[in-house]
């Protein structure tokens, strides 16, 4: 099973070397790509700065592990790469990649809501929203 974890955010190099890694596979007509950003939210008059992340991480990979082979015998998927944030977080970073390849570009959407989706509901990563002050407040996954 492939580990998705990285501590702390995903950085903008990383995703842009994921894509670029994929310029000599021919057989790729289309990439699908969902980030998800920390959003600067306003909960009960306090700002949020950061979210921290945990995870049941075992059970986790495991989840995904499955979510990813159902999402290969459902589509025509050529590649597919996970990766979630563990730790601090900071407002405008990046904590969410889902990146598929197929040869066409229904199947890659298809798949990546599919996948981004089910991660969402059942994949144990959970998320605290921490406001300035240092405080915090469990996130619920929407």
């Amino acid at each position: 099973m492939k580990n998705i974890f990285i501590q702390g955010s995903i950085a903008a190099s990383f995703i842009g070397e994921s894509i670029a890694k994929h310029q000599s596979k021919t057989d790729i007509g289309a990439h699908a790509i969902f980030l998800g950003q920390v959003r600067a939210d306003v909960i009960d008059g306090q700002p949020v700065s950061r979210i921290d992340y945990t995870a049941y991480e075992d059970m986790a990979l495991q989840k995904v592990h499955e979510i990813r082979e159902a999402a290969f015998d459902k589509y025509p998927l050529t590649c597919m790469h996970i990766y979630h944030s563990l730790g601090s977080v900071g407002v405008g970073e990046i904590s969410f990649f889902v990146f598929v390849s197929s040869a066409h570009r229904a199947a890659a959407f298809d798949a990546l809501r599919e996948i981004v989706d089910a991660i969402k509901a059942d994949v144990p990563i959970w998320g605290k929203e921490i406001f300035a002050e240092g405080q915090g407040s469990w996130k619920v996954n929407q």
